[in-house]
């Protein structure tokens, strides 16, 4: 009987546990922007086309998240061609020398049904700096099944001197806007 207790408790529990799923960004459906102000007056965006990426879900653990998503910074585009080179030249992205800007998110926590804030880092210009996402997702992510696309937006504030991209002080402002839709699929 002593031996039959722990493993009926293990078999329980392991039953109870709740499964993990993994989804594949779907680049086509998801956009990922970032603003910046310009002159003080207007502001400028950068569209990020291409990207990939995964997420592992466990519905019953949301805060054991695991997100990797990278952007090509190479397919970067602005509203004009000079602003388009200007940031991916040596000064902003420098997409020669630093391809990929990429998010890695580690730690989630639930602030409402359908809220949360995603802790993770972003590495930009070969520069790691701790970053946190602000999410709201269509459905709560507790009730995923595995079998339908999770969709979601998000957004985050980062200083961009924080990742050498120091450029145009006087006319480009320090701190970015990064806005994120995404549309995740089982896979």
């Amino acid at each position: 009987m002593r031996i039959l207790v722990p493993v009926l408790a293990l078999v329980l529990a392991t039953a109870a546990a709740s499964p993990t799923f993994r989804y594949q960004l779907d680049g086509t459906q998801s956009e990922v922007n970032a603003r910046v102000a310009f002159m003080g007056l207007a502001s400028k965006t950068a569209h990020f086309p291409r990207m990939s990426g995964a997420i592992r879900l466990t519905p019953g653990r949301l805060d054991t998240i695991d997100m990797d998503v990278e952007l090509d910074a190479r397919a970067l585009t602005a509203g004009d061609k000079s602003t388009t080179e200007t940031l991916k030249g040596k000064d902003f992205f420098d997409v020669v020398n630093h391809p990929v800007v990429r998010f890695e998110g580690q730690r989630m926590t639930m602030t409402g049904p359908v809220t949360a804030r995603l802790d993770g880092q972003i590495t930009a210009r070969g520069v790691t700096r701790p970053a946190t996402l602000t999410i709201t997702f269509r459905q709560d992510p507790a009730k995923a099944t595995g079998r339908d696309p999770i969709l979601l937006s998000a957004r985050t504030t980062i200083n961009r001197q924080d990742f050498g991209m120091k450029a145009y002080s006087l006319v480009v402002g320090k701190k970015v806007t990064i806005t994120i839709n995404a549309r995740m699929v089982p896979g």
